[in-house]
């Protein structure tokens, strides 16, 4: 009987013991404030089911890396300087180079790619010194603005694309490189995944910057004119159908055309 009002005893220390504890640790609980909820950045509506999915999957990128240096970095801390009597050209810009295989249209050329597609002329400026530059060529194939026209990283206007252009060029001459300015493209919608890509570039403002851009490189400031878009655009304004499936970016037809014009600049530039 000793034993047993003994082990009450214990039983009822233990459960006073246990209920002061959880007392306490709900009382401070309850002190604490509750932790914020951090909102995750809204994306403006561009109208586009697509852009806006696109954009909003690219807000990493857009905070964290935005000209997206990483992407060439080890490519670039690989690549030799040029040979003394090597022609190095760089091919800059956005998804249309990015996809462009050049060893395939140019081959045993000392060409390098450094496209990323969906970059606008914004992004293309932070990477320019990484990407261009430092690569030391002696030639710069730029092709830019459609994905500015489209707001891939936000409304842009005509002025804003221009002032881009007029910088990447000038940053070239600064360092001895010579710019080759290729035209916009035309874009068409003659199928059905061509309808969103058309719809976000506008034919007029296309217009609008290949104007600008002709006139850029014919007011001497040292940069030639690469007119892709005469050759790509049909009776109608838009680009032949079948140069382009999805309406926007060249297939195999497409790049076929533009390699030997691109070959033309290239070899007067280095005249």
């Amino acid at each position: 009987m000793k034993s047993l009002r003994n082990f009450g005893k214990l039983a009822a220390v233990f459960f006073f013991s246990a209920f002061t504890v959880l007392s306490t640790v709900a009382q401070q609980t309850a002190q604490q404030p509750a932790p914020q909820l951090v909102p995750t950045p809204g994306i403006p509506s561009t109208g586009f089911a697509g852009l806006d999915g696109y954009r909003a999957r690219r807000i990493a990128v857009f905070t964290d890396d935005f000209g997206q240096l990483a992407r060439y970095h080890d490519a670039n801390a690989a690549l030799k300087p040029p040979a003394p009597a090597e022609n190095r050209v760089v091919f800059f810009g956005d998804s249309i180079t990015d996809i462009w295989h050049l060893d395939e249209y140019f081959p045993g050329k000392p060409y390098v790619n450094r496209g990323i597609g969906g970059q606008t002329t914004p992004q293309m400026l932070v990477r320019f010194r990484r990407d261009v530059i430092d690569l030391h060529p002696k030639v710069v194939v730029i092709l830019a603005g459609t994905n500015d026209i489209a707001g891939n990283t936000g409304p842009m206007r005509l002025e804003d694309i221009e002032a881009d252009y007029a910088s990447l060029a000038e940053l070239a001459r600064a360092n001895g490189i010579k710019v080759i300015y290729a035209s916009v493209l035309p874009v068409h919608n003659y199928t059905d995944k061509s309808k969103d890509f058309f719809a976000q570039r506008s034919p007029e403002k296309i217009l609008a910057l290949n104007a600008w851009l002709k006139n850029y490189c014919a007011s001497g400031t040292n940069c030639m004119y690469l007119d892709y878009f005469s050759s790509m655009v049909d009776d109608k304004g838009l680009m032949k159908k079948d140069l382009a499936d999805d309406g926007l970016h060249p297939n195999a037809a497409g790049f076929k055309l533009m390699a030997p014009m691109a070959e033309a600049a290239i070899a007067n530039a280095l005249k």
